[in-house]
């Protein structure tokens, strides 16, 4: 049997929150030419609702999915329900029959999109007759435009009809201020993750005080000691109660202390917990996440999950040693400076080190891989599986299972 993989990709707002998702799909022999849209596009909805659960997956976010003129014709579009997908049309000859399919979809509560669309004058006449009834019109910024002054009138126009421009292949800042610029509202890929180098800024306190508590924690250092560090740090103590009292967590009677943590979570977690907590830039405002902080859970929880299928008999050590490769990995995007000058500072083992820097040893190598996982070059994930004689779609399990955490870690973060 093929692999198969489901991705998400983020798509953030204005102001920098986490709006929806991409839903991705790839068979491994897809890159074949006979395979059809039709059945990758049944395919991926399909995965979504029935194989892997739509909440686990989605959250309480909205995901947009390709559709071809086929599905878009097809009479199996009317069973997946409008309150989780937003159609974004594909390679779909704009004739009377796909201008009434759009108009029922719409009568029905679906909400659609052009998909990486192409500003000449030909393209913008091809999907007139449907403006009407879009919600969004992709834009692929990996391409130059021509004149930007004309594509800035043709987004201001799509936005006095209501329709939202949401830019993908958004990959660095500086094409991020290029499509706000232009005046797109929504922006895809993982430009929020690439550091801003300043080499003049100062850290931001209560991230350094993190840092300390995290030493604290793994230097053995007495638990009294602990505790009064913390509770020096109040909105962060706070913030910690009501986590450990959310849903996420199943204890009997509910838990007041950063003692009585201690002594039921373990140092290790509770360190852990701290390291993800300076990707969080409030500790304080109630029902708002970093897509940072996402990205970084989700890389930790492939760190441990995929160095386990390779040594499942590793110890515990080891495995936090793989977890810290991945809250590491994007600590040069918080602090604005070079990762290597952090980790040197940080006093950082020369492992973690090298699989940061290098990709170098086992670390390294699964550290790539959750890179290659992100951007979803799914031949790569093959080739990991092949080489470390894993069974088909063993990575493909753990993203999912990956996606499932972090939607259940947003949802218990959210409540707090």
């Amino acid at each position: 049997m093929q692999n198969v993989y489901l991705g998400r990709q983020p798509i953030l707002d204005l102001y920098g929150k986490l709006n929806s998702y991409e839903i991705l799909y790839r068979g491994e022999y897809e890159q074949n030419k006979g395979v059809n849209n039709r059945f990758v596009s049944a395919a991926v909805i399909c995965s979504v609702l029935n194989k892997f659960g739509t909440h686990a997956v989605l959250g309480s976010r909205k995901a947009f999915a390709k559709v071809d003129e086929k599905f878009l014709m097809s009479d199996m579009i009317f069973t997946i329900p409008s309150q989780f997908f937003i159609f974004s049309i594909v390679e779909a000859d704009v004739n009377e029959r796909v201008v009434e399919r759009c108009e029922q979809l719409k009568e029905r509560g679906y909400e659609l999109a052009i998909n990486d669309i192409t500003f000449d004058e030909d393209n913008l006449n091809k999907y007139s007759s449907i403006l009407s009834t879009l919600s969004y019109v992709k834009i692929n910024f990996d391409k130059t435009f021509k004149d930007d002054e004309y594509v800035k009138n043709i987004i201001s126009g799509l936005k006095d009809n209501n329709i939202k421009v949401v830019a993908t292949k958004i990959e660095n800042d500086e094409k991020y201020l290029f499509a706000k610029s232009l005046g797109c509202e929504l922006f895809q890929g993982y430009f929020f993750a690439k550091p801003k180098i300043l080499e003049s800024e100062k850290h931001d306190p209560s991230q350094m005080n993190i840092l300390k508590l995290y030493s604290l924690l793994m230097e053995d250092t007495n638990i009294d000691e602990i505790t009064s560090e913390f509770e020096k740090n109040h909105a962060l103590t706070i913030q910690l109660l009501r986590y450990i009292n959310s849903s996420a967590f199943h204890f009997k009677d509910k838990i007041s202390s950063i003692h009585h943590i201690l002594t039921l979570v373990g140092r290790t977690p509770l360190a852990q917990w701290l390291m993800l907590m300076i990707y969080s830039k409030s500790v304080a405002k109630k029902g708002d996440i970093s897509p940072l902080l996402l990205m970084v859970k989700h890389r930790t929880d492939l760190m441990q999950t995929i160095f386990k299928k390779i040594e499942p008999y590793s110890r515990s050590n080891v495995l936090g040693q793989a977890y810290f490769v991945g809250v590491l990995s994007l600590i040069d995007t918080v602090f604005g400076e070079k990762l290597e000058k952090i980790l040197d500072d940080m006093n950082v083992d020369d492992t973690t080190k090298l699989a940061l820097l290098d990709d170098g040893g086992l670390l390294g190598e699964i550290y790539a891989l959750v890179r290659d996982v992100e951007q979803f070059k799914t031949k790569n994930i093959t080739l990991f599986e092949k080489k470390h004689n894993l069974e088909n779609n063993t990575i493909e399990r753990l993203m999912f299972d990956s996606m499932s955490e972090v939607t259940a870690f947003e949802n218990a973060f959210c409540s707090i």
